[in-house]
């Protein structure tokens, strides 16, 4: 297997968890939409139904990332890289991805274990009564995020070397 089709796999991996975890974005809106209908209209209140929106909220936001760094989507200053060459932004994302996005990913991932580990350790629950009793699935994103985010950043360094290898098109 060579390096093009290991970053296609990263790539269809990240493509499909955004495919399936943009939909929390939608059911996120519809147990909102629920919950106060529930408190304003009947007077119920439902802290299960309240967690399941955090925890929505959480996957979107920590598996959305990769997917969102595959489709070219995130946060960028851009007022050197638009003016440059696709040639010089290739290099600014490549090295870019290889000396911030890793080590933060890194961060993450290390600086979060232990957190989650102690969290799985003890299978914490919510501390509310009615509250979704798996705090430690919650907590597990982070580590996930940080997994699928370097993979994305490899796939990115991966198919940045690639176009760099190849010779300049200067026609």
């Amino acid at each position: 297997m060579g390096w093009a089709s290991i970053a296609q796999q990263i790539d269809r991996l990240n493509a499909a968890i955004g495919r399936v975890v943009a939909n929390a974005a939608l059911l996120m809106a519809l147990i909102t939409t629920g919950i106060v209908v529930m408190r304003y209209g009947f007077g119920q209140g439902s802290i299960g139904a309240q967690e399941s929106v955090l925890y929505l909220h959480a996957t979107l936001f920590m598996l959305g990332a990769a997917p969102t760094l595959l489709a070219d989507k995130h946060v960028r200053v851009d007022v050197f890289y638009r003016v440059v060459s696709e040639r010089r932004q290739t290099w600014v994302n490549t090295i870019g991805h290889t000396a911030f996005t890793l080590p933060f990913c890194a961060l993450i991932f290390f600086g979060s274990y232990a957190y989650v580990a102690e969290s799985w350790y003890i299978l914490e629950g919510s501390p509310d009564p009615g509250g979704i009793p798996a705090v430690f699935l919650l907590k597990t994103l982070m580590p996930l995020l940080a997994v699928l985010l370097a993979l994305q950043a490899i796939s990115q360094i991966i198919k940045g070397l690639i176009v760099l290898s190849e010779a300049p098109d200067n026609g």
